[in-house]
């Protein structure tokens, strides 16, 4: 009798724990892929505070090799390092898993995919409205910082802020809201021919008139979740002029700091208001 031949050993390793190192390994370097075409494309601005965006390229590069290696190294055969004992061969499989690698697939890519895609990269009016646009919400008073550090004079500010041809003083539109909860800068800037930007929407609260229109930039820490909107008002003789509903303005007028209901608020007096062109990058201290 010829004697029995040994089994062959498997070129590969079982089917299941390959399939789901590929599954895992594309799931990765898609994440990877969505991170690192954010940065190229210039749509992460819109997502991150500049301090955050190379971390991110950084993680979408990591992704990236740790995806390669898992995908080129999927379909090596290791040894699990135990002896299996008896009745456990070849198919003994240390990756087990309960959910199918196709649905782990689809959890995994489908969602941040389908938003990459789909994501306008901007703010519906129902979340501005969320994150403060309509909100009468003043910066409170810091008496210590302002001992600290004395109001500027009208002559400093003068020396530090450009001047348009017909003579505005160009502020960014945060200067002027936070300009609410100190005092002192109050009566500087109160009564200034200033020109500023940002986007402009209708006025909700307190405009029987129709008069009043609403300007704001969103002002962002870190990243697009803890931002939120900064506004001041504006206020027109007569009826507002035609504007790009949320779209980009320039307006130059008369700063004034009115007590209405109880609550300070920034009002400028428009004189003029025109269309402006998106800026490149819109972060929030841009001159």
């Amino acid at each position: 009798m010829k004697a029995a031949l040994p089994p062959m050993k498997a070129a590969l390793p079982p089917i299941r724990p390959v399939l789901r190192r590929v599954v895992f390994s594309l799931s990765v370097l898609l994440w990877a892929a969505v991170m690192i075409y954010f940065y190229e494309s210039g749509r992460i601005v819109k997502y991150l505070a500049p301090d955050f965006r190379p971390i991110a390229l950084a993680g979408g590069l990591g992704l990236a090799v740790l995806g390669l290696f898992n995908l080129l190294t999927a379909f090596r055969e290791v040894d699990c390092g135990h002896d299996h004992g008896e009745g456990e061969g070849e198919e003994h499989d240390h990756e087990g898993s309960d959910m199918n690698p196709l649905a782990s697939l689809i959890l995994m890519t489908l969602p941040v995919g389908f938003s990459a895609v789909t994501s306008t990269d901007s703010f519906s009016q129902a979340t501005l409205a969320r994150k403060g646009l309509y909100e009468n919400v003043q910066p409170a008073d810091t008496p210590f910082l302002a001992s600290a550090f004395p109001a500027p004079t009208r002559e400093e500010i003068e020396n530090t802020h450009s001047k348009t041809a017909d003579g505005y003083l160009q502020f960014s539109l945060m200067e002027l809201f936070f300009a609410t909860g100190d005092r002192e800068l109050q009566d500087v800037i109160g009564g200034m021919q200033i020109e500023t930007e940002g986007r402009i929407v209708m006025e909700k609260n307190d405009n029987p008139n129709g008069t009043r229109m609403r300007l704001y930039r969103m002002f962002m820490t870190c990243c697009i979740a803890d931002s939120r909107a900064i506004p001041i008002i504006l206020e027109f003789s007569k009826e507002p002029p035609l504007l790009p509903d949320n779209g980009w303005v320039k307006v130059a007028g008369t700063m004034t700091f009115p007590e209405e209901n109880g609550t300070l608020k920034a009002v400028l007096v428009v004189t003029r208001a025109t269309a402006a062109d998106v800026p490149p990058e819109e972060k929030f201290l841009r001159r």
